[in-house]
């Protein structure tokens, strides 16, 4: 159905195609980033900030002074073999201070279960911590990965080279917004459907997974473009 440029489509829809974005296609425009120093502290520099503004659009506390600092500034601080001990993130979100997400950089080892202990001794709070992001340079082992569901909290995974670059500013991704319940139940009543209607986002999806999103969450998309008007359409995180 189609409302004032806005549409919801009936039935499951389609899934949306996987966002991962390839990395080869950049070529070397990362390299613009660069100067004399290493490619190491450049990686670790664009992957934090990245990380940094994820989770601010996520509604987390997050100084602009931290995600606007140059490349030579964080060389400055971190030199040019970082310890990724140092890049630790830790942040609160804003609009509920019970919130408290970790942002842990893993060595570019395998991920064993010995990691995983290590990972585990690194966190202090573990009671009051709501989430752990990890940031991964390699492979993580399945004994490992079964370890991680030893956490109270909800565990993400990123690879480093996925986020070199923040994908929401890639100029041809739509604008995606997410949805409050209330929002959600809003649109719901709005177009007389259920949830299972609307266009199917799946969780595994790139920009699912920056917004760290979960089943039954529903996200406005904004299509716009030079030659065509914008189009607005809804997806649900399936």
């Amino acid at each position: 159905m189609e409302e004032n440029g806005v549409s919801v489509e009936n039935g499951n829809g389609g899934a949306e195609t996987n966002g991962s974005f390839d990395m080869g296609a950049l070529g070397r425009c990362l390299s613009s980033y660069g100067d004399e120093g290493s490619a190491e502290s450049c990686r670790y520099y664009l992957s934090r900030r990245t990380v940094l503004e994820m989770l601010k659009d996520r509604g987390y506390a997050i100084p602009s002074v931290d995600i606007n600092i140059s490349l030579q500034e964080f060389r400055a601080i971190h030199g040019q073999d970082p310890d990724i001990d140092r890049l630790k993130i830790s942040a609160i979100h804003k609009s509920n201070p019970n919130k408290r997400m970790l942002v842990i950089f893993c060595g570019p080892g395998v991920v064993k279960v010995s990691s995983v202990r290590v990972i585990a001794a690194q966190i202090v709070n573990k009671d009051i911590l709501t989430g752990l992001i990890l940031i991964l340079q390699n492979q993580i082992t399945n004994q490992a990965l079964k370890a991680m569901d030893l956490f109270k909290f909800k565990v993400e995974m990123f690879q480093i080279t996925d986020l070199l670059v923040n994908i929401t500013k890639h100029v041809l991704k739509p604008k995606h917004e997410v949805l409050t319940e209330r929002e959600k139940q809003k649109l719901l009543k709005k177009y007389s459907i259920e949830e299972k209607q609307l266009p199917r986002l799946l969780k595994k999806d790139a920009i699912a997974r920056y917004y760290g999103l979960e089943k039954g969450q529903v996200v406005k998309v904004t299509y716009s473009g030079d030659i065509t008007e914008s189009h607005v359409t809804y997806r649900c995180v399936w």
